[in-house]
This record gives C-alpha cells, structure tokens and sequence, in this order.
C-alpha cells in the first residue's frame, strides 16, 4: 500500500490546488481530491475513488459545480469509467448535480439510502439505478475491493451515511467532521484550532450528542487513516483520535435547545 504523508501533501500544495490532488495512490487504487471551484467558507469536497478502470464519485456536488467537477475527473481519467455515485444525503451542495451526471451516463449507479432517494427524484431525474445501502451495505470493486456503507441517522439527515474504503482505510464521512473555515487548508495540522471551525457547523447542525455517540460507536473498531468530510479539510491518522473524542463529547443541537429537559 503506497500511503501518501497527508500532512506534507498539504504544505506542498498549500496555496494551489489546480488540479485533482492524489490522497491515496497504488498501482491499482486511488483516491483524489478533485478540488471546488469556489473560494467560501462552505467549500463543498468532492471526491473520486478510483479502482482499476472502474470509479465511484463520492458525493457529486451542486449543479453549478458539475463542468468544474466532470473536467477535473476528465484529468484523471475517461469520464465513461465512472459507473456509480455515491451520494450521503440529499442536501443540493451533496446531490443537485446527479442530474447532470445521469444525462452524461444514465446507467450510472447512485448509492445511497432509502430516505435519501424518496427526496432525490425531486431535482429532475426519477428513472435510475437505484443501489440500497440499508439493504446492501457494502460494493465490491471487479478487483473483489470493497466499499462499506455505515449509516449515520440524524447526523444531519435520518438518511445520512458515511463510505469506508477498506483499500485506504479513509471514511467519506459526509457532513460529519465538516468545518466552516475561511482560513482553509486541505489538511488539518493543528486540531485544536480545527475544533472551533468544527463547532461553527456542528452546534447548528447536528441532532443530538446521543447521535453522536451512536455513531461513533459504530466506527470505533475501524482502523481509520484519513477523515474525508463533504465541507472543510481532510483530517489525517495523527488526528483521528482527537475527532473522535471530539464528536463522542459534542453538544449540539438539542442538547442546546433543550438543556433542562429531562429523560421521563
């Protein structure tokens, strides 16, 4: 397994990022950045998994970003090699530009979630391929790699999901672990600074702590070398730790609304 140094990856490409950036390469496997084509405190992260001829774009984007996000793909390879997009939750930054990615290839697979893909047919498109992550939770590669689905309920939608690239060991985590951050870099390199950028999404948007620690749970016996959320920077291994604890001690949400009310 060819890791790439996350940390040094983001001093090196510290002030351009104008082109797909390789987190993860192997001969076979890859994973990139494919980079925003806005320069906000709400960057919106897509990325693209890349295994033998065969690609999975992870949460598309929003419909003005699909020229940007299909020329970035272009550049790592045929656009006709992706076959499947993985899509988190339905919100249009994750999900509008489906559409667009449907009317290039309309055999093109969309994961995702039950409740998610009630709302999806509301940007345009309802005749798809539809694969079910409550029902399948993992997609196999042709190389036999796999792809596992864990279900993250009201972090921020009931439908919401994170992917797990066994390859990597990298969580595409949606809107888990995004931060609001003008002062962005790709990667995170003080987490104590990063906590706060972390809070100014998550207090407004997340349920609940007991969402949080549900969830948490169900990633712990993971080994996990790369947090890849859908809005701010890319946490890697020495902070992985660190952002656990921080969303296992998270108040937010109702937590915040209703601080005296009371389990009966």
């Amino acid at each position: 397994m060819n890791t790439i140094d996350l940390v040094e990856l983001g001093r090196l490409f510290m002030e351009r990022y104008d082109k797909p950036t390789p987190l993860f390469k192997d001969d076979n496997h890859a994973v990139y950045w494919l980079g925003v084509p806005e320069d906000s405190a709400f960057r919106c992260n897509t990325y693209l998994i890349v295994d033998g001829q065969e690609a999975v774009i992870v949460d598309p984007g929003g419909h003005s970003s699909f020229e940007f996000v299909k020329n970035r793909v272009a550049q790592v390879l045929p656009v006709e090699q992706v076959n499947a997009m993985i899509v988190c939750h339905q919100d249009p930054d994750v999900a509008a530009s489906m559409v667009d990615w449907l009317d290039l290839d309309p055999n093109l697979k969309v994961i995702t979630t039950v409740r998610t893909n009630i709302l999806l047919p509301h940007y345009g498109k309802a005749d798809y391929t539809f694969v079910n992550v409550n029902e399948d939770p993992v997609y196999f590669f042709v190389s036999g790699r796999k792809l596992k689905f864990i279900e993250s309920p009201f972090l921020h939608f009931p439908g919401a999901f994170t992917t797990y690239d066994e390859s990597t060991r990298f969580i595409f985590s949606g809107d888990i672990w995004a931060a609001i951050d003008m002062d962005w870099k790709l990667i995170v390199e003080d987490f104590s600074k990063h906590e706060l950028k972390l809070s100014l999404f998550h207090i407004d948007y997340m349920a609940s702590n007991i969402a949080a620690r549900g969830f948490i749970d169900r990633i712990r016996h993971l080994e996990l070398d790369a947090i890849l959320p859908q809005h701010g920077s890319v946490i890697p291994k020495k902070f992985v730790y660190k952002a656990l604890e921080y969303l296992n001690h998270l108040k937010c949400g109702l937590d915040l609304i209703y601080p005296d009310l009371k389990y009966k």
